[in-house]
C-alpha cells in the first residue's frame, strides 16, 4: 500500500527518473519505461524545489510565495502532481512522522 501525501511528506526522485531542463520546462524520462513526461513551468519549479529534499509543506510556501495563488489551490494541485509523479514511479514518498 502505498503512503498518504500529505504536506508533512518528503519526497524523492527515483534514480531512474533523468530530467532535462528546456527553458522553463522539464523534459523527465523514466528509465525503466522509456517513457517521457513534460512540466511546464510550474511543474518545472516544483520538481526542482522537491530536489531540495524539503517538506512539501515548504515547497507550499516557497510556490505560494512565487506566484499568485491561493494556499488552497496550490496545496490540492500540488498534492495531485506529487501523487501523479509516484504513481508513474517518478518520486518515493515518505511520510517522517510515520517512522
Amino acid at each position: 500500500m502505498k503512503p498518504d501525501i500529505s504536506l508533512a511528506s518528503h519526497v524523492r526522485v527515483r534514480d531512474e527518473a533523468l530530467f532535462r531542463d528546456l527553458g522553463e520546462d522539464v523534459v523527465l524520462l523514466d528509465l525503466r519505461s522509456g517513457v517521457y513526461f513534460s512540466l511546464d513551468a510550474v511543474g518545472a519549479r516544483i520538481w526542482h524545489l522537491i530536489q531540495e529534499h524539503r517538506s512539501l509543506g515548504a515547497v507550499l510556501d516557497s510556490l505560494v510565495g512565487e506566484y499568485d495563488v491561493t494556499e488552497a489551490r496550490c496545496a490540492e494541485d500540488l498534492l495531485s502532481l506529487i501523487a501523479l509523479m509516484r504513481d508513474r514511479g517518478l518520486v518515493e514518498v515518505s511520510d517522517p512522522a510515520a517512522a
